[in-house]
């Protein structure tokens, strides 16, 4: 799986385009549909949404016909999108339909995670919720983690940061 990550909108949200055997999905389309779509190789087979904050949907409009996935319409854990095998981890806390993406050992946090520090908790979600979504993703093993914003980093770059946020959030 190749990953292309094109920095769209005024906050720079990261949206992420995945290609396998010809066939695209497209990961929070923020903003800058043209710039977004001059990236993509192939068929664009669904877009899938961490949450719904207008930096990571706004292109959405523009993908006419094309599937959008969220927390509405795929199931916690494992879900397949044609070549595309992922795991859907529930990780409110930023807001109440944050929505993490496993690909083998590479997590798409959305505003869950990012270098460094956690997203905020007083946009729609809650300190409560954001502990136990930690809590459920320091039981994982090394992740490379992809974040709405920003670099990409490591679970283990981060754990200690996280553990501190578990217990003074």
């Amino acid at each position: 799986m190749k990953i292309k990550v094109v920095k769209v909108g005024f906050l720079e949200t990261n949206c992420y385009i995945l290609n396998k055997d010809n066939n695209n999905l497209i990961i929070d389309p923020g903003s800058d549909y043209e710039k977004i779509i001059k990236e993509v190789d192939g068929n664009i087979i669904g877009i899938l949404i961490t949450h719904n904050h207008d930096d990571h949907i706004g292109a959405l409009p523009y993908f006419k016909e094309v599937p959008i996935y969220n927390l509405d319409n795929l199931k916690e854990g494992l879900n397949k999108i044609d070549n595309f095998k992922f795991e859907v981890i529930k990780t409110k806390g930023h807001t109440n339909d944050s929505i993490s993406f496993l690909f083998e050992n590479i997590l798409f946090s959305g505003d869950f995670i990012f270098k460094g520090t956690i997203g905020r908790t007083d946009l729609g979600g809650n300190n409560e919720d954001m502990k136990i979504s930690i809590e459920n993703i320091l039981s994982y093993d090394d992740l490379i983690i992809y974040p709405g914003h920003g670099d990409k980093t490591t679970l283990n770059e981060e754990r200690d940061m996280l553990e501190y946020y578990k217990e003074n959030l």
